[in-house]
């Protein structure tokens, strides 16, 4: 169990003890510089000023899902922050003044710990199901739940914000 901060509410059951309705696989594992938490960037920005590259290890069963992916310049990757609690619904981050309900924050405590990132493609190996990117900001070996090209012209919003926020 972990310690809550003042004004943190906690769910009455754990997500995790609970019936699935989905029948989500893990098509592979990260290949990740970081092992703990205290050293792990805490965004993809942050990731990526470090310089340390990372990659995505695919299963053999899903690597011909690969082809042609080397056509994108950036992916977006889906993963199950599994060393993340589930039951934490209202958190109160270090940086804010006031508790916050977990959908209006990025953090990776949630009920469905789901991880997106959008990385930079740099390396693609098929046949080792071996993936190069410029850097994530998750632990060594977090479980890899899809993967889908970014594409610029549909995925970015350049009027995007979140109110009251400065995006430094």
């Amino acid at each position: 169990m972990f310690e809550t901060r003042e004004g943190e509410q906690l769910l009455e059951a754990d997500p995790a003890q609970m019936s699935p309705d989905g029948h989500v696989i893990f098509i592979g594992r990260i290949v990740s510089p970081w092992t703990s938490r205290e050293d792990c960037p805490k965004n993809m920005r942050a990731a990526r000023e470090t310089g340390r590259g990372a990659a995505l290890l695919i299963d053999e069963p899903y690597r011909a899902g690969l082809r042609n992916l080397d056509r994108a310049s950036h992916i977006v990757i889906l993963s199950w922050l599994d060393r993340a609690p589930r039951t934490l619904i209202v958190q109160k981050p270090r940086h804010a003044a006031e508790p916050k309900g977990v959908f209006s924050l990025r953090s990776p405590a949630r009920p469905n710990p789901i991880g997106l990132h959008v990385a930079r493609l740099v390396a693609l190996d098929i046949q080792a199901g071996r993936i190069g990117i410029d850097g994530i900001d998750v632990l060594d070996g977090t479980p890899v739940i899809d993967i889908k090209p970014y594409y610029a012209s549909t995925d970015a919003f350049p009027e995007a914000a979140i109110a009251g926020r400065d995006e430094k």
